[in-house]
């Protein structure tokens, strides 16, 4: 899984250090690097490995061959997918229409999701973190176990 954020340095030539944890989750599937796509959702990257890739090849399979939003989604993720190799000291070279659309110049932050990540310019995500950590939390009562009452905080006990 991708944990946690680091920001790191972008240098001159576009070469970035990918986090080691991020190295480890994708060092299993015989491509040593990550993937990266310009994301749907606004000005960032998203990213993982060819697992996260065959995964979303399933679920697109699973659409209508001739459905625009099928096509839409492959024209998306895998036409503007870069495959990006790790080099000696595990960073990957950042190619510019890519740096471009995330507004990456001299660092950038990568944002740890589980079976994917996001690389974002360090100033853009921190407002974009705020506000997911308020969605979350007035959201809290959606977390629960299939056939479970959702979950409560001690906060949201009630007091006898």
């Amino acid at each position: 899984m991708f944990l946690a954020t680091a920001t790191n340095s972008l240098d001159a030539k576009g070469r970035i250090s990918v986090p080691a944890d991020f190295r480890a989750v994708v060092s299993d599937g015989g491509f040593e690097g990550i993937v990266l796509w310009p994301s749907v959702h606004g000005g960032f990257l998203e990213g993982g490995g060819m697992a996260l890739l065959q995964d979303y090849q399933r679920l697109i399979d699973n659409m209508d061959p001739y459905d625009d939003a099928r096509m839409a989604f492959e024209r998306s993720i895998f036409a503007e997918s870069r495959r990006l190799s790790f080099d000696g000291t595990g960073r990957v070279t950042l190619p510019k229409d890519l740096a471009e659309y995330a507004g990456l110049e001299k660092q950038a932050t990568f944002i740890g999701l589980g079976r994917r990540f996001e690389v974002w310019n360090p100033d853009s995500y921190q407002s974009q973190a705020d506000a997911a950590r308020l969605m979350a939390r007035e959201n809290k009562h959606r977390l629960r176990l299939v056939g479970r009452a959702p979950l409560r905080a001690p906060s949201d006990e009630p007091r006898s």
